[in-house]
């Protein structure tokens, strides 16, 4: 594979990166496959290396002491994970796994860090980054103590619909639960709602947005914030026409 041609595929951070960034960048970047469950950091661990998430979708899983966990983010084509290293930190915070298969590729930390340190530009686009997760999350947290399970269901689907090609989305119950931090049977009863409505259909592990300006309409403002922050600060995530 031609690495100057991968460096400029579907990741758009990657796309956004100008020449002197990905000069810098482009020889210790290695494509990979990006199976679902495959681990992209484990909390208390040495980040070793950074993903550039091409196609498919990574939860961002925050654990407690006691072993309770929550979502509190994805990442798909317009991201990096994990952040460890961006800010200049060592250790993960996060368990990060792929819920989605894809592919993508990875760098070792030191480049990357080398890149950040003369490569004003890059250190700029990623500080950006940073910066719309950290509404993603903001809004996540809103989200969950003000709107419903069925209107955060909405939300978490139209941001899987906004980093994935097409409109079936491979998404579990049980994923869709830990994205929501409710009972897999209340995720039964939110999708039926979804499906009365002609928002979704969805079969077993597999959801098909059926009416996106519906389901934006549903989802209210529990979804767009961190949308229009990437839009304002890296630009466009790519929007396309319901079945």
């Amino acid at each position: 594979m031609d690495k100057a041609l991968y460096t400029a595929g579907n990741n758009i951070l990657l796309g956004r990166m100008d020449e002197e960034a990905r000069r810098h960048l482009t020889p210790y970047v290695e494509p990979l496959a990006l199976p679902r469950g495959f681990a992209l950091s484990a909390l208390g661990q040495q980040v070793k290396h950074c993903y550039f998430i091409e196609d498919g979708i990574a939860s961002i899983i925050a654990r407690s002491a006691g072993e309770r966990s929550s979502e509190v983010g994805i990442v798909g084509r317009e991201g990096i994970v994990p952040l460890t290293p961006i800010l200049d930190s060592t250790h993960a915070t996060f368990d990060i796994f792929m819920q989605v298969e894809g592919h993508g590729s990875r760098i070792a930390v030191d480049p990357l860090r080398e890149a950040l340190e003369v490569v004003p530009s890059l250190r700029r686009l990623l500080n950006r980054y940073v910066q719309t997760f950290i509404v993603q999350a903001a809004s996540t947290s809103l989200a969950n103590a003000n709107h419903s399970i069925e209107a955060r269901l909405a939300r978490w689907i139209l941001m899987c619909h906004d980093r994935l090609d097409g409109d079936r989305i491979g998404l579990t119950h049980e994923f869709l639960a830990l994205m929501l931090s409710v009972r897999r049977a209340s995720i039964t009863t939110a999708l039926h709602e979804l499906e009365g409505r002609q928002l979704i259909w969805s079969e077993r592990s597999m959801v098909a947005v059926r009416n996106r300006t519906g389901l934006e309409e549903f989802a209210g403002d529990s979804y767009g914030r961190a949308e229009q922050e990437y839009r304002r600060l890296i630009g466009e995530l790519k929007q396309r026409d319901t079945v």
